[in-house]
C-alpha cells in the first residue's frame, strides 16, 4: 500500500511564512505515519486569490525564496505538491502572461518539478487570464514507491478548473483541453487535483458527481485537495475527497475545518481503498452556517480585528447577524448597538435586548432623538416648505451609521453590515447609513432564507426571539412604517431575484412563469438602478452561485432597459 495525505489547510492571502509553517507541519505529521506523498491546495503557498498582489515583483520574488527555503526544511521520506507561482521566462518575448499557476514537487530539500495550470477561469470570481499564462502540456511524474513489486506510481497533477471540462458530463466543452483525458493517454495510475474552489451551495453534490463521472469514464481513481477558510468575500469549505476507480467516493474530509487525512492506493488493484467517509452536510442551512460562521472569523482575524460592533434594531437581519458574530468570534467579543429613535416601537427594543440576552453579548442604548433634531435643526433653512420624505427618513439611518463607525475608530472594532441580499438587490438599504461597515454578512443571503435559518436556529430552543419571527419586518424610520409598503412580499420578491439573478432570465420570460407584470418590471427597475449603491457597499461574504461582489460586474451608467 501506498500512502498518500492531504493537508486541507486555511492560508492567508500574502502570509507566506506562516503558510509554509503550515505546510512544514503537516509534512512532519505524514513523515510519522509512513507518508509518501502530501498534498496542498492550490497556491497553498501564497494564498488564493492573491489577486493584485501578483503584479507585485517583491511578492513574486519573496514567495520562490520561500519555496526553496521550505525544500530543504521537508522530511526527506516525503513528496510534497506545493501550489505556487511560477515565472513564465517567455513573457516578453512571445507577449503572454509574467506568470503560471503552478504546483511544485518538493523532495529530497529541492523543487524537483513545476506543473503548470493549463484552464484559467474567468468567469464569475475567477480572472485567472488577468495574471497567468496556460500551462500547455500534461502534468504528470513517477513516485519512487519503494515497494519491491512495483518501484513507481504514475500520478497525473491537475490544479483546480483542469478537472471541470469533461463534455460527457457538461455535454460542452468551454475550453478546447481535457486535461484528465489527455492524462489518461499518458497512461497514468492517479490523478490528483489541488484546488481552491470557492463554496456555494450544494457545490460538494456537483464536485462529487462530476469527478466520479470522470473516474468511471477513464478508470482512473481521483484524489481532490481543497483549500479551507476565508479569504475576503470568498469562503472555501475544504471537503476535500477521493474517489476510486468505480466512481464511488470512498473519503471524504471535513467541511469548513482544516483537517488531515491519509488515503491508501493499492499497487496491485490501481485504485484507493475506502477509508474515513465523512458524511455530507444534510441540511442546506446548517452549511450556510457554518459557511457564514467560518467567514466571519477568518475576515475578522486575517484583517487583525478581534471584536465586532454591530447596530441592534430589534429585526431579523441584524438578529441573525449578531448571531453568527457570536458564534463566529465569542460572546465576548461582540457589541450590540440599540439605537432607538421617536419612531422605533417599544417591542424593537426589548426584541434587541432579548435577543442578545439569549446570545450573551454585551449592549449599549444609545437613543438618537436628540441628533435627529440637530440635524432638523442645521437644515431647516434648506429643506423649508419641502414635505418630510425619504431624504429625512435617510437621515435617522446615516446617523446611525455614524455613530457605528464612531464606535469602530475608537476602539478598533471591525463593523458588521446587517443587510440582505434581497434589500442590497432592490436598494431598500441606506448608503452611507446601514450599508455602513467592514464586512456584509448576510449580504449573499435572501429574505426568506434569513428566516428560515433563524428558524433552523432556533430548532433545539429559542436563539433568535420568537416576536422577532413572527412580526412584519420594518425599517421603522416613519409611523406605521411596513416593508411591504415599498415592496412585494419577500416570497414574491426572491422568486423574481432568484430567476433574474441566478437564471438569467429577463422579465419577459419570467411574466410568462406567471408573475405579475408590474411587479417584475418594477423590480427589475429597482436592481438596475442601485447598482451605484452595491459598488460602495462593504464585501459581502459569498453563498451562492451569483453574488454582489467581485463576481457581479454591472456598468453603473447605463440605461439598458
Amino acid at each position: 500500500m501506498l500512502k498518500i495525505a492531504i493537508a486541507q489547510l486555511n492560508p492567508t492571502i500574502g502570509f507566506l511564512s506562516k503558510n509554509a509553517e503550515n505546510i512544514l507541519e503537516a509534512a512532519k505529521v505524514a513523515e510519522k505515519e509512513g507518508v509518501r506523498l502530501l498534498l496542498t491546495p492550490e497556491l497553498s503557498l501564497c494564498g488564493y486569490p492573491p489577486r493584485d498582489l501578483l503584479f507585485n515583483p517583491g511578492f513574486i520574488d519573496k514567495t520562490s525564496q520561500q519555496l526553496a527555503a521550505l525544500a530543504q526544511k521537508l522530511p526527506p521520506a516525503v513528496a510534497v505538491l506545493v501550489g505556487t507561482l511560477d515565472v513564465n521566462h517567455n513573457a516578453a518575448a512571445k507577449g503572454e502572461k509574467p506568470l503560471y499557476n503552478s504546483i511544485a514537487l518538493l523532495e529530497g530539500g529541492q523543487v524537483q518539478k513545476i506543473f503548470h495550470k493549463r484552464l484559467l477561469p474567468t468567469y464569475d470570481v475567477f480572472d485567472e487570464d488577468r495574471y497567468f499564462e496556460s500551462g500547455r502540456q500534461s502534468n504528470f511524474f513517477s513516485l519512487d514507491v519503494q515497494v519491491a513489486a512495483r518501484s513507481y506510481i504514475k500520478i497525473g497533477v491537475t490544479v483546480c478548473e483542469d478537472l471541470w471540462n469533461d463534455e460527457g458530463f457538461w455535454g460542452q466543452r468551454n475550453y478546447e483541453a481535457n486535461p484528465i483525458q489527455d492524462l489518461v493517454t499518458q497512461g497514468v495510475d492517479l490523478i490528483v487535483n489541488l484546488s481552491a474552489s470557492p463554496y456555494s451551495v450544494h457545490k460538494q453534490q456537483l464536485r462529487e458527481a462530476m469527478l466520479g463521472y470522470s473516474a468511471t469514464r477513464y478508470r482512473v481513481p481521483i484524489i481532490y485537495a481543497n483549500q479551507v477558510g476565508g479569504n475576503d468575500d470568498l469562503i472555501f469549505d475544504g471537503s476535500s475527497f477521493a474517489i476510486a476507480r468505480t466512481g464511488q467516493t470512498i473519503a471524504r474530509m471535513q467541511a469548513f475545518k482544516t483537517d488531515f487525512a491519509i488515503l491508501e492506493y493499492n499497487l496491485e488493484k490501481r485504485d484507493l481503498k475506502e477509508t474515513a467517509l465523512l458524511p455530507l452536510i444534510e441540511s442546506e442551512n446548517e452549511e450556510i452556517w457554518q459557511a457564514l460562521v467560518l467567514g466571519v472569523r477568518d475576515y475578522t482575524h486575517k484583517c487583525g480585528f478581534s471584536k465586532v460592533v454591530l447596530g441592534l434594531s430589534g429585526g431579523i437581519d441584524s438578529a441573525l447577524v449578531a448571531a453568527i458574530a457570536a458564534a463566529a468570534l465569542g460572546k465576548e467579543n461582540v457589541l450590540g448597538v440599540i439605537m432607538p429613535s421617536p419612531y422605533s416601537s417599544e417591542h424593537s427594543i426589548s426584541d434587541a435586548i432579548a435577543l442578545a440576552r439569549n446570545l450573551g453579548i454585551q449592549t449599549q442604548k444609545l437613543p438618537i432623538a436628540d441628533l435627529m433634531k440637530a440635524y432638523d435643526l442645521g437644515l431647516e433653512t434648506l429643506f423649508a416648505e419641502t414635505e418630510f420624505g425619504i431624504a429625512e427618513e435617510n437621515l435617522q439611518s446615516r446617523i446611525r451609521g455614524n455613530i457605528l463607525m464612531a464606535i469602530a475608530n475608537k476602539f478598533n472594532y471591525l463593523l458588521l453590515s446587517t443587510g440582505n441580499k434581497s434589500e442590497i438587490a432592490v436598494g431598500y438599504c441606506t448608503l452611507y447609513g446601514d450599508m455602513n461597515g467592514g464586512l456584509a454578512v448576510i449580504a449573499d443571503v435572501p429574505k426568506t432564507r434569513v428566516y428560515s435559518l433563524c428558524r433552523w436556529l432556533n430548532r433545539r430552543g429559542e436563539t433568535i426571539p420568537a416576536h422577532i419571527l413572527s412580526k412584519p419586518p420594518s425599517a421603522e424610520l416613519k409611523p406605521g412604517q411596513l416593508d411591504r409598503d415599498s415592496l412585494p412580499p419577500y416570497e414574491v420578491l426572491d422568486d423574481i431575484l432568484e430567476r433574474m439573478l441566478h437564471r438569467h432570465e429577463g422579465s419577459d420570460r419570467i411574466i410568462a412563469a406567471g408573475a405579475d407584470p408590474e411587479t417584475v418590471n418594477k423590480v427589475a427597475h429597482l436592481v438596475a438602478r442601485a447598482e451605484f449603491k452595491r459598488r460602495q457597499a462593504p464585501p459581502g461574504l459569498k453563498i451562492t452561485d451569483r453574488a454582489f461582489g467581485t463576481g457581479w460586474r454591472m456598468p453603473i451608467a447605463c440605461r439598458f432597459s
